[in-house]
């Protein structure tokens, strides 16, 4: 009995430590803060993470401000719009240098929601009507009601594509689909400043083809420009473009820029009020600030199905542009970012703010690029920002009464540069893959004939349909005469002089489909042991075993060639059986070859088409004393120049 009882209470003392386990695993995979805060190097990062952070603070308010008066709600609520997501994705995403808050594309498609449910009633944000929360009219207060609720379902879609794992299906919105759709979003957020930068009146307009009717009606009245408000907009444009270029020129040089945008900021907000502008020349402010963060709230449900379009809009829109920049990052930075844990950061960081009156959030090109170059190492940066955007919260948002609107405006559209020169990207499209160029075209066209969200769905259908068609026509057997190439050298006594070869058969099309998968395989394969305890018996192996490996829909097949102890290894693509690819085949192909130069591995690239070879060197640096392009399997085995006592080598193409 005692030892059953024994046995019992080991059992389950086996029991509450795995669940332990668990859960701390658990919790560490879904709060990586867990992970980062308890190694955080305090000497070395937290003065980098100061900087950045100083400096992200003033672009958050100043583009939460912007991005605010974008969504049609008050600007205050762009302050808190920069305060809330920012902390909450810090602690549940991965993406070190994504700087969460308002997003030019979600505040446009948001609006959409507010202008149609809570129309304009011709007032501005300088009407003080003290009625509601805030000390601000019971209009404004409507307004934000619609946003949150947009942001608040918008959340809830993220997280329940999160539940259902949905984050790996990221591999149908190609490079080509979310530049176009970007850029093409870019565009509508500029085309929507146009009012504000020409101080003209005008109805909120939207819908298929509002993009032309807006350029439309400015053409009608264009006597209706006023001059002031014109004047101040080129000269603020200028002023930020002049000054953001000396910034990114002379950015090795100084550790910290010049804030360009608070200056303005200041500058303006001091000359229109004792200049009286908004009243001598009839100048649109922002007006009355509210101080202090408002009490949580829940968005009004009753206007969630009302929504519900603007909702996925939001959904898709904010997660696909937030996780190509925390990819992005990742790859930059070295270190790795879960898909399926990005919906889950970026959609608690709508659901929770909605509470608190916040507009739909994203993380944006403009801050992530800000945290760049200025050095940030962590998101204690972003941590920081918030701290200081809760200062001018609670001190100096009163001070912004007599910001004019366009000039806010003109931040909004310097700040949509790094989208807007996407444009750039057709050059390459065209020289790497014409599809590739024509899907981007036709994106971008969807995008601003009707909605940024119907030009991604578009681009996505397309795409798919594209490789359907082009799948079946690819050559997938390739029968050439078999070569046996023979090397034999004089023995050395020093085995740890040979090299590790592995010879990887490419034999299906390396499109966005399958790019992601063959990365990641042969990753693994690379990673394995490469060691060896049995030098002179594994000799022999080492002369006869090649890897070939098949790689079908992305998966990887094959045995790895064991080493002796090499401190040098080298990886031969066959390329034969690649019929054909896309940019985001070539752009994995490049990640490739990077990635083993890292690791210290020579890539050389077997029987590849005069095109792939041409888009190869096209869309990278390929930096290499040695040729890495060979026109069969043996000259680049020939090539490698690796001293073997008897090897042989067989060349042949998979299906």
């Amino acid at each position: 009995m005692m030892g059953a009882e024994r046995r019992r209470s080991v059992m389950w003392g086996k029991i509450r430590a795995v669940r332990c386990e668990d859960i701390k695993e658990w919790c560490v995979r879904r709060l990586p803060i867990l992970e980062w805060v308890p190694i955080y190097d305090w000497k070395e990062n937290l003065v980098p993470d100061a900087v950045s952070g100083m400096m992200l603070a003033i672009q958050q308010v100043t583009q939460g401000l912007a991005f605010a008066a974008l969504s049609s709600v008050h600007p205050v609520f762009g302050l808190y719009g920069s305060f809330f997501p920012a902390i909450i994705y810090a602690i549940f995403g991965m993406g070190r240098h994504v700087a969460t808050g308002t997003f030019a594309l979600t505040s446009l498609i948001s609006a959409n929601a507010v202008e149609r449910l809570v129309p304009s009633i011709g007032t501005n944000f300088t009407a003080n009507n003290n009625s509601g929360i805030l000390g601000l009219s019971e209009f404004e207060m409507q307004r934000i009601g619609v946003a949150a609720a947009v942001s608040f379902l918008g959340g809830i879609i993220q997280v329940v594509m999160f539940t259902l794992q949905l984050g790996h299906a990221t591999f149908l919105l190609t490079e080509p689909v979310i530049s176009a759709m970007t850029t093409g979003a870019a565009t509508h957020v500029v085309t929507s400043q146009v009012k504000y930068l020409l101080g003209m009146k005008m109805p909120y307009i939207s819908g298929p083809l509002g993009f032309f009717q807006i350029y439309a009606y400015v053409f009608e009245n264009i006597r209706s420009v006023q001059l002031e408000a014109l004047l101040l907009s080129l000269l603020s444009i200028v002023v930020l473009v002049l000054v953001k270029e000396l910034n990114e020129k002379f950015q090795r040089n100084i550790k910290i820029v010049l804030p360009i945008d608070l200056v303005l900021i200041i500058a303006t907000s001091i000359a229109c009020c004792y200049a009286d502008m908004e009243y001598v020349y009839g100048l649109e402010v922002v007006g009355h600030i509210p101080q202090g963060l408002p009490p949580p709230k829940l968005p009004p449900m009753n206007v969630l199905p009302e929504v519900v379009t603007e909702a996925f809009g939001v959904a898709l829109v904010g997660y696909v542009a937030s996780l190509a920049l925390a990819q992005s990052s990742a790859k930059r930075f070295k270190y790795a970012v879960d898909d399926n844990q990005e919906l889950l950061a970026h959609g608690l960081s709508n659901v929770i703010p909605s509470f608190f009156f916040c507009i739909p959030s994203a993380a944006a090109m403009g801050r992530t690029a800000l945290l760049y170059s200025t050095g940030a190492r962590t998101q204690v940066a972003c941590l920081i920002s918030c701290a200081l955007v809760l200062v001018v919260i609670y001190t100096v948002g009163a001070m912004l009464y007599w910001l004019p609107m366009c000039v806010l405006a003109s931040i909004i559209v310097v700040g949509l540069k790094g989208m807007l020169m996407q444009f750039r990207d057709l050059k390459k499209y065209w020289n790497v893959d014409k599809i590739d160029w024509s899907i981007w075209v036709t994106t971008y066209m969807f995008t601003i004939c009707f909605a940024a969200n119907v030009g991604l769905l578009y681009g996505v259908v397309c795409t798919i349909v594209i490789v359907i068609f082009r799948f079946p026509r690819a050559k997938t057997l390739n029968l050439r005469n078999m070569k046996e190439v023979e090397y034999k050298y004089k023995a050395e006594d020093n085995c740890e002089s040979l090299k590790q070869v592995k010879i990887v058969s490419v034999s299906n099309p390396l499109v966005f489909l399958n790019a992601r998968k063959f990365h990641a395989d042969l990753m693994k394969i690379i990673q394995k042991d490469s060691t060896s305890s049995q030098a002179w018996e594994d000799v022999n192996k080492c002369e006869q075993n090649t890897l070939l490996c098949s790689f079908s829909n992305g998966s990887c097949h094959g045995e790895s060639l064991q080493p002796c102890q090499g401190e040098q290894r080298v990886l031969i693509l066959d390329c034969s059986g690649l019929n054909f690819f896309d940019y985001t085949g070539v752009s994995m192909l490049l990640q490739i070859y990077m990635d083993c130069k890292n690791r210290h591995i020579e890539v050389l690239l077997a029987c590849c088409k005069a095109s792939l070879i041409k888009a190869m060197q096209y869309g990278g640096n390929l930096e290499s004393e040695n040729p890495i392009f060979f026109e069969s399997v043996s000259s680049a085995i020939d090539a490698s120049q690796i001293p073997r006592k008897y090897s042989k080598f067989s060349e042949q193409s998979e299906v």
